[in-house]
C-alpha cells in the first residue's frame, strides 16, 4: 500500500471522419484546384498575348538597329579604294624603298587619324605588310606576313574582302575591309582598313539594349554582354573547329558554345532563350529569360539578334493570372453562398414544419414523462432515505468498533494497570496507618512527610486514570494532532508493559502537526506499539524502532520490530476484520483494521513492509498541517 494515489488517464477514443466533413474537404480541394487552374490558364493566355505584342515591337526595333549597324559598318568601306589615288602607294608597292615606306607610313597615319579607324596598312602581292599607320607603335604590323588571312586572299583575287578576326599581333578583335589596288587593270597590292567595333557595343550599353551579332561561322563577334563575346551560338563540329583554328581568325580563342538553360523555338527567326545571369557560372537559380529575334544583315553575312527580357511580361502575366484566380474564387464564393442560402431557406421551412409536428408529439411525451419522473423521484427519495439510514448505521457500527478496539486494548492493559494501581494503594494503606500512630505520638514532621507522599501517590493514580479516560472517549473525524504529544501519551499508557517486558527503544523522528484527531492518532500508535510488543515476546533481545520524516506535504512514520515477521500465507489477510495471529483470546483482530480506516479517514494510509533483516515494519502516512516540522531528539 502506497501513500500517494496513482491517477488513471483516459484513453482518447478513435477519431472518425464524418461523411459530411469528408464532402466539405473534397469540395474545398476541388475549389482550390479550379482556382489554381484558372489562374494558371490566365497566366498562360496573358503570357502568350504579351509575347506576341513584344514580338511585334521587337521586329520594329530589330529592323531599326540592324540598319544602324549596317550603316556603321559601311562607313569605312570607301577607305581601301581611296588609296589607289595616292601615287606614293603604288610606287612603294612597285619599287619598295625606306624613304617611300616612311612617306606612305606618315600618310596612312594621318588618314587613319582623320577617318577614326583602328589601323590602315598595305600588303604586297606576297601578303607581307609594306606600310602601316601604326608604324610608330611597339605592336606595329610592319613586316608581318598576313597572306593566310581570308581578306587578303579575297582581295588579291579582285574580290572585296570583308572579314572579322582577332589580330595575330595585338590579339584585338576588329573588322577588316580589304581592297585589291590596281594599276593598268593589274593588282599590285592590297589595302586593308581595320575598323573598331567597340563603339557599337558602347552605344548598346548606353541605350540598355541587349543584343549580339554573329558572323557566318555562328560566332558572336559583337555583344552587349562581354561574357557572350566569341562564343558560338550553336555547338561547332570538329571539322569547323579545325578550319577556324588553322585560319587563326579568332586567334587562340576556345570558341565555347553558348549553353542556354532553356530554348523554345517559336518560328525560324524567333525563340525563347533562358540564360544564366552570369554565363561563366551557369547558375540555374539566377536565370533570365529573353525573346530572341534574329535578322540577317544585307551588307554582310552576319546576323543581328535582339534580346528582349521577359521579366516584365511574365510579371504582368502573373498579375493577370492572380486576378483571374481571384475572380474565379470570388465567383465560386458567391455561388457557394447562394447555394448555402437556398439550403438554409429550405431547411428553415422543413424545420418549421418538423418543429410543429415535434411540438405536438413533445407535448404528449411531456405528460407521459412527467408521470414517470414523479414516480422515479419518489423512488429516488425513498432510496436516499434508505442510504442515509444505512450510512448512519455504518457510522455508528464503525464508532462502536473503534470503541470496542479501545476497550480491547484497555482490557489487554488491565493487568499492567492493576499492577500500577495496586502499588500506590498498598503504599496508601501503610502510610495512612503509620500516620495515625505518629499523630497519636505527636510526631508531626513524620505525619507531614507521610501526607506529602500520600498526595504524590494520589496524583500518580489520577494521571493513570485520566490517560485511560482520554484514550477511551470517542473522537471526531477532523482535528489536528501533535505527533510528539501523541507518542508520549501512547508510551505512557504502555509504560507498565514496557517495564514488564524490557525493550530497547530507538526513536528517530521529527515532531510535526498532523491533520488527524489527537485521540485517533494516539489509538493508532497504541495499536501499532501493542502489536510490536506482542510480536517480540519470544525474542531474547527486543528492539523497537520509531522513525519518521516529512516530504511533499506528507509525514511518514515507521514502527519496526525485530520479531519473527508474518508468514507469507497470512500477509494478504493482515488488514481483514477479526483476523489475528495472536494465540488464545489476546486480540479481537480489529486493531490494524481500525487503524487503517482511521488513517484513510484522515486522507492518509497505513501500509506494511517486510524488511530483509527480519521483523515487520508498519508505515503510517498522514498529511501535514504545517510546512516544516520541529526536530526532536533522535535515539533513546
Amino acid at each position: 500500500m502506497q501513500c500517494p494515489s496513482s491517477s488513471l488517464r483516459a484513453v482518447p477514443p478513435a477519431l472518425t471522419v464524418k461523411p459530411r466533413l469528408l464532402r466539405h474537404l473534397l469540395l474545398t480541394v476541388l475549389m482550390l484546384l479550379l482556382v489554381l487552374g484558372c489562374g494558371y490558364a490566365g497566366y498562360l493566355i496573358s503570357e502568350k498575348f504579351a509575347i506576341a505584342a513584344l514580338t511585334d515591337s521587337g521586329e520594329r526595333q530589330l529592323g531599326l538597329h540592324a540598319r544602324a549597324l549596317e550603316s556603321e559598318i559601311s562607313t569605312h568601306t570607301y577607305l581601301p579604294s581611296l588609296l589607289e589615288l595616292e601615287s606614293g602607294v603604288s610606287q612603294l608597292l612597285l619599287n619598295p624603298s625606306e624613304a617611300r615606306r616612311l612617306k606612305v607610313n606618315r600618310y596612312l597615319e594621318g588618314l587613319n587619324r582623320r577617318s577614326g579607324s583602328r589601323a590602315i596598312f598595305l600588303l604586297d602581292l606576297g601578303g607581307r605588310v609594306q606600310a602601316t599607320s601604326n608604324w610608330r607603335d611597339a605592336d606595329s604590323f610592319q613586316g608581318e606576313d598576313l597572306s593566310f588571312r581570308a581578306y587578303y586572299q579575297d582581295a588579291v583575287q579582285g574580290k572585296p574582302g570583308r572579314f572579322f578576326g582577332v589580330g595575330s599581333t595585338t590579339g584585338e578583335p576588329g573588322y577588316y575591309l580589304a581592297h585589291g589596288l590596281r594599276q593598268r587593270d593589274k593588282i599590285i597590292g592590297v589595302a586593308v582598313v581595320k575598323v573598331r567595333l567597340e563603339p557599337i557595343e558602347q552605344r548598346w550599353a548606353r541605350a540598355r539594349l541587349q543584343a549580339y551579332v554573329s558572323d557566318e561561322n555562328g560566332i558572336i563577334i559583337l555583344s552587349s554582354d562581354p561574357a557572350l563575346r566569341l562564343k558560338s551560338i550553336r555547338p561547332l563540329s570538329e571539322q569547323t573547329r579545325t578550319r577556324l583554328a588553322s585560319s587563326l581568325q579568332y586567334h587562340w580563342t576556345r570558341l565555347d558554345a553558348l549553353q542556354p538553360l532553356a530554348r523554345q523555338p517559336l518560328d525560324s527567326n524567333t525563340e525563347l532563350l533562358t540564360l544564366a545571369a552570369n554565363p561563366t557560372q551557369n547558375d540555374p537559380t539566377q536565370a533570365v529569360s529573353y525573346l530572341a529575334q534574329t535578322r540577317r544583315l544585307e551588307a554582310s553575312p552576319w546576323s543581328f539578334t535582339l534580346l528582349s527580357p521577359l521579366q516584365d511580361v511574365r510579371r504582368q502575366a502573373i498579375s493577370q493570372g492572380v486576378l483571374a484566380a481571384v475572380a474565379v474564387a470570388l465567383l465560386a464564393f458567391l455561388l457557394i453562398a447562394w447555394n448555402q442560402r437556398r439550403k438554409v431557406i429550405a431547411t428553415r421551412l422543413a424545420a418549421r414544419e418538423a418543429l410543429q409536428q415535434a411540438n405536438d408529439h413533445l407535448e404528449r411525451k411531456i405528460a407521459e414523462r412527467t408521470r414517470s419522473l414523479r414516480a422515479s423521484n419518489d423512488r429516488l427519495k425513498a432510496q436516499i432515505r434508505e442510504r442515509r439510514q444505512a450510512e448512519e448505521t455504518l457510522r455508528k457500527a464503525q464508532d462502536s468498533l473503534v470503541q470496542a478496539g479501545k476497550l480491547a486494548v484497555i482490557g489487554q492493559l488491565s493487568t499492567s494497570i492493576a499492577h500500577e494501581l495496586n502499588q500506590p494503594l498498598a503504599a496508601l494503606r501503610t502510610l495512612s496507618g503509620n500516620t495515625m500512630r505518629f499523630l497519636q505520638r505527636g510526631a508531626l514532621d513524620t505525619v507531614t512527610s507521610n501526607l506529602a507522599t500520600i498526595n504524590q501517590l494520589v496524583d500518580r493514580m489520577g494521571r493513570i486514570t485520566a490517560s485511560l479516560r482520554a484514550f477511551a472517549r470517542r473522537a471526531d473525524d477532523g482535528g489536528e494532532a501533535q505527533l510528539g504529544k501523541a507518542m508520549d501519551a501512547a508510551l505512557f499508557l504502555l509504560q507498565g508493559r514496557l517495564q514488564q517486558t524490557p525493550v530497547q527503544l530507538h526513536t528517530n523522528f521529527a515532531d510535526a502537526r498532523l491533520a488527524i484527531d489527537q485521540t485517533r492518532l494516539e489509538q493508532i500508535l497504541v495499536n501499532l506499539l501493542v502489536n510490536a510488543l506482542d510480536a517480540m515476546q519470544a525474542q531474547p533481545e527486543r528492539q523497537l524502532w520509531l522513525s519518521g520524516q516529512a516530504a511533499d506535504g506528507v509525514y511518514r512514520l515507521q514502527v519496526r520490530d525485530n520479531g519473527p515477521g508474518i508468514p507469507l500465507a497470512l500477509r494478504k489477510h493482515l488488514f481483514e476484520p477479526f483476523f489475528t495471529t495472536k494465540p488464545g483470546e489476546q486480540g479481537l483482530g480489529l486493531g490494524l483494521t481500525l487503524s487503517a480506516s482511521l488513517a484513510v479517514a484522515a486522507a492518509g494510509s497505513l501500509a506494511v513492509q517486510y524488511p530483509e533483516a527480519g521483523g515487520t515494519a508498519f508505515e503510517l502516512c498522514l498529511p501535514l498541517t504545517t510546512p516544516s516540522p520541529v526536530e526532536s531528539p533522535t535515539d533513546a
